[in-house]
């Protein structure tokens, strides 16, 4: 697969809407103090947009927004609205230099609410005249909602006319997460017409992608959307969003990093000081076994995988650990072998163990795992400690430090 910009990815950016889809997530909600926080790592990252929120939606989501557009950041910091014109003015009031204005324009949604393609289309070329107006230097997205379930010449249409109006980028949201790379519903084929729809209409705009997480293709389908020439990824941190969320932030980075050369562009290292801000203050734990920032992403523990991965971890890994500040990790448990217990007991400074000793110690291990848990370095110690003393009939007094 070859994405624009493969190499070097200058023409790739992403947008992190943690601190907007995030929030929309049943039960998330981020103080503004925390908001600061979030945006100021994101900064540090390198994303290129930090979507802040809908500022009509709150008075305390507009003070945030405002508050993170006088930072100085060098992400440019978004306001959500839809194309109505109390929701223009709330977010030009914010300060944001990035407007994104969003319409459903599927037929069924403008019949629910009485529009028609053409009343629509004035909608949304209404909304962006006024925010360019006010501010002739602001960045406007517009987002067809739902796009990818709408007929490709209406969305085009109304696209068109967006940017005619000024829009500088059309993001294609797949609003129910229903496409599917390489099926009969592929965002890659469907961006590909709608790119040429626009080309036909003299419309060359950046093309973004919203891509949601109900079938686990978000990431698959964003990829697909850059293949046919979107170069801006809405993510969030731990896919944060609307039922399965979007894409994860972490899992894009390390795509676009260690699969298409995107070294140098982003900070790896702050992402999982990141991810441990999100988690803490949404309420949301990091799954254990979740790509990239999961406690086991990187951890080994079948005795065939621990002890190849103990040789070289390529072996029983396809990501690097290490520009994102970890490193393989080998579980004991019952699944253990010499290998793993080899590496555990150096990494304790205990020296070479007779064999039978050895055994004993692999036997508990061995046995602690089958009931559900693994054993940590302080636990391997006290463990070496028994055994030693069992095999010799002493009575043994272990501490911390055992």
């Amino acid at each position: 697969m070859t994405l624009p910009g493969a190499g070097a990815l200058e023409g790739v950016g992403i947008l992190d809407a943690t601190l907007r889809e995030g929030e929309q997530a049943p039960g998330v909600y981020f103080e503004p103090y925390v908001k600061a926080a979030i945006a100021g790592l994101l900064d540090e990252i390198g994303v290129e947009v930090i979507e802040a929120g809908h500022p009509f939606v709150d008075d305390e989501i507009a003070e945030a927004v405002n508050c993170l557009a006088r930072r100085g950041f060098r992400a440019r910091i978004a306001a959500h609205a839809r194309a109505r014109r109390e929701d223009v003015e709330a977010a030009l009031a914010s300060g944001a230099g990035f407007l994104g204005i969003f319409l459903c324009v599927s037929p069924e949604r403008l019949r629910e609410r009485g529009l028609t393609p053409a009343t629509a289309l004035d909608q949304v070329t209404a909304a962006i005249t006024l925010a360019k107006e006010r501010r002739p230097g602001l960045i406007v997205r517009f987002t067809p909602e739902d796009a990818v379930r709408s007929p490709v010449a209406d969305v085009a249409a109304v696209a068109a006319a967006a940017v005619a109006a000024g829009a500088d980028i059309i993001s294609i949201a797949d609003t129910t997460g229903c496409m599917i790379p390489g099926g009969p519903r592929s965002l890659y084929d469907w961006l590909s017409r709608f790119r040429d729809e626009l080309q036909r209409r003299n419309a060359r705009p950046r093309l973004a992608v919203h891509c949601h997480n109900d079938r686990g293709l978000a990431l698959a389908n964003a990829l697909d959307g850059l293949r046919a020439g979107a170069s801006l990824v809405d993510v969030s941190v731990l896919g944060l969003g609307e039922r399965a969320g979007i894409v994860d932030l972490a899992a894009l980075l390390a795509v676009l990093v260690q699969d298409f050369s995107g070294n140098g562009r982003w900070r790896l290292e702050k992402v999982a000081e990141l991810y441990r801000l999100v988690s803490r203050f949404s309420g949301v734990p990091i799954p254990v076994h979740f790509p990239v920032m999961g406690r086991n992403a990187f951890r080994h523990c079948a005795g065939v995988h621990s002890q190849a991965a103990l040789r070289d971890p390529r072996h029983y890994q396809s990501l690097d650990p290490a520009p994102f500040g970890l490193s393989p990790e080998f579980s004991l448990d019952h699944m253990s072998g010499c290998s793993a217990l080899l590496h555990a007991l150096e990494s304790i400074a205990v020296g070479d163990l007779d064999p039978e000793l050895f055994t004993a110690v692999l036997r508990r291990v061995k046995a602690i795992g089958k009931k559900g848990r693994t054993v940590g370095r302080d636990e391997l110690g006290w463990i070496v400690a028994w055994e030693k003393a069992q095999a010799q009939g002493r009575p043994v007094l272990l501490t911390q430090s055992a």
